[in-house]
């Protein structure tokens, strides 16, 4: 895929107005073509096949099985078969549920309802992921840590803000982005399959860049929580550059 084809898009929702909503929405931003609409994870199995699309839309609740189970069967398909990219669209704030999307590739999570503006962001962020990988000739940390940085818009940050962290760092930063909800430094660790210490510090390391908040939470006995999350996006415009 050049920077000049569209990135080919099937929605895929059981239902028939909110998938035929996406799909003109998709259709309206430049370098995207939306190449069908399916309604069943069967129905997208075979569309997948058929259509070798780029980027799947992915509804989380299927009338035979879940997304999920639609992402993994793609995923474990045998060599030269399409695997598309997909972007997870549900309604659920499970966090084992957001979890085992990232486990799975999922490039990002958005949690119904959403506004037509930030489903546009996603998919331009995941347009410059694709370019900066296609143009890409080399790889090192440089060009890693610039991947992973595009990947998706919370990720867009200054140079100067970004600069200098590990693609271990980063790939926790895209955990608690995906996230709807703050996470904690052992979901995190699970995650990644590190220690809890190892994700704490790298998370110390994130709030420190005033890349990510920090909140406590006061439960039962014992010592508060730290709550991770992403910084919102006018907290970071303030953030010195």
């Amino acid at each position: 895929m050049s920077a000049t084809t569209p990135i080919r898009v099937l929605i895929v929702d059981d239902d028939f107005h909110v998938a035929h909503a996406h799909a003109l929405g998709v259709s309206r931003i430049p370098g995207f073509e939306v190449v069908g609409e399916a309604h069943s994870a069967a129905s997208a199995a075979s569309m997948v096949a058929e259509l070798v699309p780029d980027l799947l839309l992915l509804d989380m609740y299927l009338p035979d099985r879940s997304g999920l189970d639609l992402a993994r069967e793609i995923g474990a398909a045998p060599p030269g078969s399409p695997r598309p990219d997909f972007l997870l669209v549900t309604a659920s704030r499970d966090l084992d549920t957001v979890l085992e999307s990232v486990r799975l590739g999922a490039i990002y999570y958005l949690v119904k309802p959403f506004t037509f503006a930030v489903l546009r962001e996603q998919l331009l962020a995941y347009q410059s992921w694709v370019v900066a990988a296609e143009s890409a000739t080399v790889t090192d940390q440089y060009v890693v840590e610039t991947l992973l940085s595009t990947r998706t818009p919370g990720s867009r940050l200054s140079t100067k803000a970004t600069r200098g962290l590990s693609a271990t760092i980063g790939r926790v930063l895209q955990i608690v982005q995906a996230d709807p909800d703050p996470v904690t430094a052992s979901q995190v660790a699970q995650l990644l399959g590190v220690s809890r210490p190892t994700a704490q510090r790298h998370l110390a390391t994130l709030v420190k860049r005033d890349l990510v908040d920090v909140s406590l939470a006061y439960g039962g006995a014992g010592r508060p929580e730290h709550l991770y999350s992403a910084r919102r996006r006018a907290d970071r415009a303030r953030a010195p550059d």
